[in-house]
This record gives structure tokens, sequence and C-alpha cells, in this order.
């Protein structure tokens, strides 16, 4: 779950529910990283040791099978939340029967989440962090959507091509608009980044601000959630029972699996599956059980009845109808179309983003044993995360893209932090995206199942947002007043600006438009309320929590981190960067020195018989 919520970090995905060790504010620092690849280390780095030493550092290569295997672990942590995301989208899109479509927009974002993550990794932040699909684009996307209008009735089975055709456009034609919206609006966290005044804005956002902020995101997402589990409930309660089950009770409990090395010949470990991979287990048990409830017709064979929603056999020919081979390519759906309401809506969302990636950062970079990131790693990982949302808007995701935080916890528990298992992760991301059976397979899932991963889901991202307050003083009235004020108006404004279509009539289409969709955005709202009653208020850093967040963020054991140098540096170049002074008065180059510091110079950092690191990736 997209739940990155500044220091406190827990992303989006549903397997983020397990992810509460990736709070960097809840972790001590792990020892060093081992600097070989010893073989006999394969499997015990899959399955994590019982002490805090880290097995694999960021700049560590393991054996090439241990790689790989350890890729697919994060692709498949990662992948509840990139399918989840145009799943939600679907019904605001319009998208209707069109399953191959879908199936599509599935790989879609499969393939561009896999792009950013090498490009995150190689050249933005360079902590092992996954990119994918975001919960908070999804507010700000529907309230601009809902200017559009309601979709049109669905197409009779028997419909003519010109009716298809007619069909399709109308859902293109609504993607598009958020494309646009997405980047440009992309374009401003970009500069964000890149600029360096990101740490400025940051002085001024503290938890009271961000609690309701991400709170909310969850919140708003109800309506997805019942819909969808609204179709069979029986169904729905065993999937959320099962996530809740090997989430939260069985999480302790780790599986003996049988292996083999050269060292040790063949013996057993434990796994903890249950701690890893909760959402995928609970849907594959939840599938099956549809499957046999088809299979004997325990669900209704008419449409109309209760519960036939819940069988699996209803979007089986998206699997025979999709391509075996389809290469997403920018503009698939049309030129984006750029409006103004649209994008100061979608500025709410990646701002938002923006706030929670800084979180993910420090939270990864303390669960690798590297040090805190330096401003230029920050700077460039969110001028990177901008330019990954714009490519999204281009490819036609339907949503932009940010840093994982379950993919941060998955580190906690493995131990492995190596950057190069995450590349090839996002390798992983960019074939499968290229298999439209691939996307097709999610397309048949019934809803139930999706609907109580959702109750969970944004259940989690809620409490997520919530946890902030952790660091304010909720003792004091005025925090409780601030906290309890923005998230009541974060719901009951856009409500009513849903029940009151039309209702704002400035005489100015544009800023009609921009009025009703930054007041329908639940976020937006809950955020911004919460962000003006914190700095005007009268209150002490302590009170408002801001003390605590800053100490958290700069605490850290340097004696048992990685070399910030050969963690946070470009994998090329460097030794040319540090010899031209001008690349120092870039914010984003890593000689660019923190406030009130001299950048080191390249004896201080390597020795005078190393002047740079050229090769490293």
């Amino acid at each position: 779950m997209n739940n990155k919520t500044g220091e406190n970090s827990v992303h989006d995905g549903p397997d983020s529910i397990v992810e509460v060790e990736a709070f960097p504010q809840l972790q001590k620092p792990f020892g060093s990283s081992s600097k070989s690849a010893i073989s006999s280390k394969s499997v015990e780095s899959l399955i994590g040791k019982d002490d805090d030493a880290i097995q694999y550092g960021i700049n560590d290569v393991p054996p090439w099978h241990t790689t790989i295997i350890l890729g697919l672990q994060h692709f498949l942590t990662m992948i509840g939340a990139c399918v989840s995301i145009p799943l939600i989208l679907a019904p605001a899109i319009c998208i209707g029967n069109d399953q191959v479509a879908l199936s599509e927009l599935v790989g879609t974002i499969f393939f561009v989440s896999g792009m950013v993550t090498l490009l995150q990794t190689t050249f933005g932040v360079r902590l092992p962090i996954i990119q994918g699909g975001t919960f908070t684009f999804l507010t700000p996307t529907f309230a601009i959507l809902s200017i559009k209008g309601d979709c049109p009735a669905p197409l009779p089975d028997d419909a003519t091509q010109d009716e298809l055709d007619e069909a399709t456009e109308v859902w293109q034609s609504r993607i598009r608009e958020v494309q646009g919206a997405i980047v440009v609006a992309s374009i401003f966290q970009v500069i964000i980044g890149f600029s360096g005044i990101m740490g400025f804005i940051l002085k001024y956002i503290g938890p009271l601000a961000i609690a309701p902020t991400i709170g909310l995101v969850g919140l708003s997402l109800y309506g997805a959630a019942a819909s969808r589990a609204g179709v069979h409930w029986g169904i729905s309660v065993l999937t959320l029972g099962l996530v809740i089950m090997f989430s939260q009770y069985l999480k302790n409990i780790n599986v003996p699996i049988g292996i083999y090395n050269s060292n040790e010949g063949c013996h057993t470990v434990k796994f903890p599956m249950f701690k890893l991979f909760p959402v995928i287990l609970a849907i594959v048990i939840s599938w099956i059980f549809s499957a046999i409830f088809t299979a004997t017709d325990v669900f209704p064979t008419n449409s109309t009845e209760y519960g036939y929603g819940a069988r699996t056999d209803i979007n089986t020919d998206v699997l025979k109808q999709a391509p075996w081979f389809r290469f997403p390519y920018p503009f698939q759906w049309g030129t984006p179309i750029v409006t103004v309401a649209g994008v100061f809506g979608m500025l709410s969302g990646v701002l938002a983003s923006m706030v929670e990636s800084v979180g993910d950062y420090y939270a990864c970079a303390r669960l690798s044993g590297a040090p805190p990131p330096p401003d230029h790693a920050i700077n460039r990982g969110i001028g990177i995360e901008g330019i990954g949302c714009i490519l999204a808007g281009l490819w036609g995701t339907g949503n932009g893209t940010t840093s994982y935080s379950e993919n941060i916890g998955a580190i906690g528990i493995t131990k492995v932090a190596s950057r190069l298992v995450v590349q090839v992760a996002g390798i992983l991301m960019i074939v499968l995206g290229l298999f439209g059976k691939f996307g097709a397979v999610f397309v048949t899932l019934p809803d139930p199942i999706i609907g109580g991963v959702f109750c969970v889901m944004f259940g989690m991202v809620t409490g997520v947002g919530l946890s902030n307050l952790q660091f304010a003083n909720m003792n004091s009235s005025r925090n409780i007043f601030i906290i309890g004020f923005s998230l009541l108006m974060g719901l009951a404004l856009p409500w009513w600006f849903g029940a009151n279509p039309g209702i704002i009539d400035t005489g100015v289409e544009e800023i009609d438009q921009i009025i009703t969709v930054l007041l329908s955005t639940s976020m937006f709202v809950g955020g911004l309320i919460g962000f003006v009653l914190d700095n005007t208020i009268p209150g002490t850093d302590e009170e408002r929590g801001i003390l605590t967040w800053r100490r958290l963020l700069s605490t850290a054991d340097e004696s048992e981190m990685e070399d910030p140098a050969k963690t946070y540096d470009i994998p090329f170049g460097m030794k040319y960067i540090r010899s031209k002074e001008f690349f120092s008065y870039l914010p984003f180059c890593p000689t660019f020195p923190a406030p009130g510091c001299k950048s080191s110079t390249d004896e201080e950092v390597y020795g005078e018989d190393n002047p740079g690191l050229d090769t490293q990736m």
C-alpha cells in the first residue's frame, strides 16, 4: 500500500500490511554488510538469519541464481499493488466489459514500473527501492473523471463494431485526460526534486499534515472496496480473513522447505512464507474455493442473481483473446489531454507522493545498513520519481509511480539489500509486462476476492497515515482539534460536492473545474486544512511532533554503515564530476554539499590513490 508517510513509511500495495518492520523509527541500524558473495549464503540470504546482520549490502553482488530468486521475490511482493491500481481505475475510466483492454493496462503498469525501478536504482536515490503505482493519485483521478460525468450503459452482447469503437473511444478519452494531468503535474515534481527545494518544503510539513493526507487516501476508497466485496460477502470475508490470519497471526511461523547446495547437501531451512506473501496466498486459496464453487454450480449461473460475480468463468475469454506478446508504447491510447483543472487536482497527489517517498528513502537506508541519504540523493530520487510519473503518463498507466514500502520491509526480513537484486526485479517486471496473457490472468480474478483484498489494503493505508500521530503530543487539545477537524472536513466537503454537481458557477468554466476538482479530493482538503492549522495555531515544535521526527531522521550509527560515497554516487563519471567545481552547485550532484558543510575532496573521501568510483552499479 502506498503508504509512505514521511519518516513513518509503509507503502502502496496489499502486502504492505506486513511491513510495519520497515518503520525506520522502530528499527536499529543493522550491522555492516558482508563484502563477498559466498556461495554457502545463497539460500540463507533468501530467508534471512536470526541475527540483524545484513547478508548482502547495497553494493554486493550475490550469486546469479540467488539474485534471480531474490528478484522474483521482490516482484511477487509488489505484484498485488500493481494489479490493484488498474482494477480500481477500470470502473472510473468506463472500460466496461473490454477485459482485453484491462489486461493491456495491467501489462503497461508492470512494464513502466520496471523501467522506473531501473532508473531509480541506477541514477536516482540508488537505494534498493521498487517503484510502482501509487494510491495517492487515485483520489484526484476520481475527482477529475467525475467532471466528465457517468459512464454510458454497458454494451449488449450483439453490439455492432461502430458501438464497440465508440465505447473504446469513451474510455480512452477519459484515460487520456488523466494522462495529461499526470504528465504536467509531474513536471512540478521534477523541478522540486532537481532544484533541491524539497528540504525547504519539508520544514513546514509535519505529522499533523501528513496524517490526514495519507489517512484520507484509504478512507476515501471505501466505496471501491465495498462495491467489490458486496458481490459476494462470503468469498470476500474468506479472502480478508486469510490475509489477516497469514499476516498477523501466522507471521512468525516459518515453513520448512528442502533445499540443496554443494556445501551442506540436502537439508531443510525455514522460510517466512506467511510474512512475505500473505496476500498472494490468500488470493490463491480464495481463487481455488471460487473455482470449486463455480464448477459445482454453488454460485448462481444467472447474472442477475446475488453471488454471480464470484464465479471464475465470467472473464475467461480474455485469456484466449489477449495476445501472447504485446509491447506497450507511448501514446498507445492517443495523445494525452491537458486540462487546467486536472493538473491542479493531480498536484495534491504529486505532493503527497513526494513527502511519502522521502520517508521511504530513510526507511530503506536504515534497513539496508546504509547511511541516511544525503540531500543530493534525495533530490535525485524525487526528480527521478517525477520522470517516472511522466513516463507513466506518456505510456498510459492511468497512474504515476512511487516507492514501495512493502519491498523495503522484505529487505528487513531477508537481510538482503543488494541493489542488483532490485534491478533484476525491475527487469522481470519489464519482461512480464510484455506478455499479454500474464496481465489477462489477473483480469479473471472474481470481484469478491479483489474486494476482500481492498478492505484490508485500504484499512492499512488509513492506519499508516494515522500512525504519524505517534510523533505528535496527542494529549494536546490543539493537536486533537487539528486532526479531528481535518479528517471530518476531508470527508464532508468532497461528499457534498459529489452530491451537488455543478454547484460552483463563477462564470469561468476553467475556474469552476479547478475548484470542483480540488474540493472533491479528500486528501487535498484534509491535508490542506491540517497544514494550515498546524502552521498557524500556536504550538511548540515538540508539541507538533517536528522535533521527534527530525531527531529520528538524523539518528544513525555511522560505525555500522556503508561508505556513503559508494552508496549514493552515480555509477559513472564521478572522477570528472569531482574535478569540476561547477557540479558542486547542482543540488542533485554527489558533490553538492549539505547545508552548512563543505563538500568532501577526492582525497578526503577516497584517498589520494583513488580519486573516484567510475564503474559501480
